[in-house]
């Protein structure tokens, strides 16, 4: 009886890395590495460009300006001081720069000659994590 349930779990788990192996062609294998703007000169060059408005945060993208190395991808996190307090300010730019690391993990779902600008809302608070990685997969087709 052990045996028989044993070898259901294998054939279960060979199924699912067989499923894995598949899927694995669509990510990339590279760290990216999140860099971000500093100087006020390169923020007004991004925020004059395109633009994409959602509920939960704003998206400004230019082509790239600066010279970076070959896995770095420019995104700047901002958010305004009127939204809450700092705790709250630092959860919502976490939960929108893990969703960038995870996006930016999928092949050409960021074009990465691109710099961008996210400045998130108050309403990426309380939104769960899969809405708003979903939301920020259509805006970067849009881009």
């Amino acid at each position: 009886m052990v045996f028989a349930q044993e070898c259901q779990l294998r054939v279960g788990v060979n199924l699912y890395l067989e499923e894995d192996q598949k899927d694995v062609k669509l990510y990339q294998h590279s760290m990216v590495k999140l860099v971000s703007l500093k100087k006020s000169d390169h923020f007004k060059k991004v925020l004059g460009h395109k633009k994409i408005h959602t509920d939960f945060y704003s998206l400004f993208a230019a082509k790239n300006f600066m010279k970076l190395a070959k896995n770095n991808l420019s995104v700047s996190f901002v958010m305004k001081k009127k939204i809450g307090n700092a705790v709250k300010r630092n959860r919502i730019k976490r939960k929108l720069k893990a969703i960038i690391m995870k996006i930016s993990k999928i092949k050409g779902a960021i074009k990465m000659n691109y710099t961008y600008i996210i400045i998130g809302k108050n309403k990426a608070y309380k939104v769960e994590h899969k809405k708003l990685f979903d939301e920020m997969c259509k805006t970067f087709e849009k881009v």
